[in-house]
């Protein structure tokens, strides 16, 4: 099997990606992944794609008090992964607010040819405030990370 890598932003699209491989542990019975499990894909996605940016999460809420929060998510089921799948799951920023922003995301399945082609299994929105971390009230996300978030 290919190895998997993830892949930085490309600066024509701002699309993020990181490969998963489906283990045991993510399928039913059936063994099919578990449908709750494509947020937790979401998630690691999102969290590298930070980290890619040089956003650690444990670091900004030290030095800022503030943590980011899931305040939406929106999910569309198209089609099923297994066990032993090799998905590519991306992260782009769709749309940037004062206090929360809102990633678009996708699990595809990777391609067993050689033509490139992958499979959407999934496709959803999520959206991120950005909270004062004792107060859980929304914060304004400060300017210089916003023009980190935006590029």
């Amino acid at each position: 099997m290919a190895r998997m890598h993830p892949t930085p932003a490309s600066p024509e699209s701002n699309i993020f990606s990181w490969p998963i491989r489906v283990y045991w542990e993510d399928t039913d019975a059936g063994g099919i992944v578990f449908y709750a499990n494509y947020l937790k894909y979401f998630e690691r996605a999102r969290t590298e794609w930070l980290r890619a940016l040089g956003l650690e999460q444990r670091l900004l809420q030290e030095t800022t008090g503030c943590i980011f929060v899931v305040s939406e998510a929106n999910i569309k089921y198209l089609r099923s992964a297994r066990l032993d799948d090799q998905l590519l799951v991306t992260a782009q920023l769709a749309d940037l607010g004062r206090s929360s922003f809102t990633i678009r995301q996708e699990a595809r399945l990777l391609a067993h040819r050689n033509d490139g082609v992958s499979t959407p299994l999934c496709t959803g929105s999520v959206r991120i405030g950005w909270v004062d971390g004792k107060t859980m009230k929304p914060a304004r996300i400060p300017p210089g990370l916003q023009q980190v978030l935006q590029n």
